[in-house]
């Protein structure tokens, strides 16, 4: 069993089926998939903050179905757990939305297995997901790659958290995520939640970057992760494109290895849109 972490609201719809899509996919390994979601209601903060709903988990967890009985999504409100344990903190109003710390709540929730792969939902796999869970964590909290520009400007071994295959038991046992919840209630930080977590941190393995590539598609990339990036031509400017914006992806970077993945999920968020 390959259980996955996504963290979010219902606009993340997109990425979850994407990224779940390429994981159930590209398993050659015949492993079943547990998903989890840990969502909450913060519209307190802003009106778009609202939680996934009972239709778009049983829409997923169908999908999830028809590649396999033995796979799952549940969706888990975690609304009491933040509130209670880091409500009003100096980060919630960061250019982060408060969904990026909702995965430090995990150590909380019971229904978290021991070993769990966390991943931004702007990443897909492009070679089997087990090559990467299957990576040994006993003796450490988490395994993560470096951060694409952080390993440059920052530190060379500054991580990016959209990626985390972690140990929930030793988690728990050292109490990293109360560590890193207690100094976002601290402080504001540039990068909360990976700040939070490097700075908690007691023992990590670092991943070579085939299993979180901000950049570059090889070959050999199991994770490619969509994230925000820099293009210097015409001119130098960012652009965060995602997944699930598909001529993008074939116009900009001129990938066409995810179309199977991509035109399946435009099939079935026509499926969903239309159930209304």
């Amino acid at each position: 069993m390959i259980n996955i972490l996504f963290c979010g609201n219902e606009g993340i719809f997109d990425g979850i089926l994407t990224c779940m899509l390429s994981a159930l996919m590209r398993n050659d390994s015949g492993e079943s998939f547990s998903f989890y979601v840990l969502t909450m209601d913060v519209t307190r903060i802003d009106g778009r903050f609202v939680p996934i709903s009972k239709r778009t988990e049983r829409f997923l967890d169908a999908v999830a179905k028809s590649y396999g009985s033995g796979n799952s999504v549940r969706v888990i409100d975690v609304t009491d757990l933040y509130e209670r344990t880091m409500h009003g903190n100096p980060n919630e109003k960061s250019s982060y939305s408060p969904y990026a710390l909702t995965r430090l709540l995990s150590d909380l929730v019971p229904e978290i297995p021991g070993k769990i792969l966390y991943c931004d939902a702007d990443v897909l796999f492009n070679l089997d997901s087990n090559i990467l869970y299957g990576i040994d964590v006993s003796d450490v909290e988490y395994a993560a790659a470096r951060d694409h520009y952080g390993k440059f400007l920052v530190n060379p071994n500054f991580i990016n958290s959209g990626v985390l295959l972690l140990n929930m038991d030793r988690i728990r046992s050292t109490g990293l995520f109360e560590k890193a919840r207690k100094l976002v209630n601290e402080r504001r930080m540039i990068f909360p939640d990976e700040i939070a977590i490097i700075k908690s941190t007691e023992r990590k393995r670092m991943l070579p970057q085939r299993f979180n590539d901000q950049k570059f598609l090889w070959k050999h990339t199991v994770v490619r992760h969509f994230s925000k990036r820099l293009f210097w031509f015409p001119f130098p400017h960012t652009e965060n494109i995602k997944q699930w914006r598909v001529t993008k992806v074939h116009k900009v970077f001129g990938y066409e290895c995810f179309d199977d993945i991509l035109y399946e999920y435009i099939y079935l968020k026509r499926v969903f849109e239309s159930s209304h």
